[in-house]
């Protein structure tokens, strides 16, 4: 692939994840209720919720700054481990609910290849 192509692909992935993550914060900080119900549900303590909205935030941050390669590995590394006890908690729970999470793990896996291939050193 091109150089652009790689840049077109990691823009929109991580525009995607974005997103997804951006409206995940919100939900959780503007329809705490709704979202503590869930979290209980799936046998989470609902004391969870303001700091992952707040994690996802500073995720973000992280990866589409890049000024430390350290925390953006770790924000990658947290959202998929987020996105991974999503997927199993909602299908444990049996509730249908996991495809959001397996779509943002697609999108964090593409964001992260194409992040490797667009900012590595030999590229510039």
């Amino acid at each position: 692939m091109t150089q652009k192509t790689n840049r077109i692909i990691y823009y929109i992935s991580t525009g995607l994840l974005t997103a997804l993550m951006l409206m995940s914060a919100g939900m959780y900080l503007f329809n705490h209720a709704a979202v503590s119900n869930i979290f209980n549900t799936l046998g989470f303590p609902s004391y969870l919720v303001y700091p992952l909205a707040v994690a996802k935030i500073l995720g973000l941050v992280a990866i589409w700054t890049r000024k430390s390669n350290t925390l953006k590995e770790w924000a990658y590394a947290g959202f998929f481990f987020d996105f991974l006890l999503a997927c199993s908690a909602h299908l444990y729970a049996k509730d249908g609910e996991f495809l959001p999470a397996v779509v943002a793990i697609i999108l964090l896996i593409t964001s992260y290849i194409f992040e490797k291939r667009v900012f590595s050193a030999h590229n510039g």
